[in-house]
């Protein structure tokens, strides 16, 4: 099943590209100093959001189309767990990532350091969902 796979592909590419930022962007950029640290973390918010967003909904159309050619519930836990990602976005760390962009890398210190930290741990949510959303549709591929 075409669909399924695609579904699977999606949620994988987009697991890969969370993990990677938790592991390794989120780790070096905490290295650079407060306005550095800042001044960084602002453009890759912003080509993150462009990639991650999409994929987080053409996972979920793609597993709810498969759950709906196969009737297997995992094409479907697996899609919710993708589109799962927007509110996790939307309520917890859309209000971290406003105050960021809201401030200006001359006035970094402390207080936004902490921000990114904590940005970091939400973001840690997000790989998590990505990788219960592979692992849902990897059961759905395999029955």
């Amino acid at each position: 099943m075409l669909t399924g796979q695609f579904a699977l592909v999606v949620a994988a590419l987009f697991s890969g590209a969370a993990l990677y930022i938790n592991v390794a962007e989120q780790p070096a950029r905490l290295g650079l100093d407060d306005r550095s640290l800042l001044a960084e973390w602002k453009p890759a918010y912003k080509r993150g959001t462009v990639m991650q967003a999409p994929m987080a909904i053409v996972g979920f159309l793609l597993g709810l189309a498969a759950w709906w050619q196969t009737g297997h519930i995992g094409w479907a836990i697996g899609g919710l767990l993708m589109v799962a990602n927007w509110p996790v976005t939307l309520f917890a760390i859309m209000p971290i990532n406003n105050r960021l962009m809201a401030t200006d890398p001359a006035a970094a210190g402390p207080e936004s350091r902490a921000m990114i930290k904590r940005w970091g741990s939400l973001h840690a949510a997000r790989t998590a969902l990505g990788f219960a959303a592979s692992l849902a549709f990897l059961w759905a591929s395999l029955a």
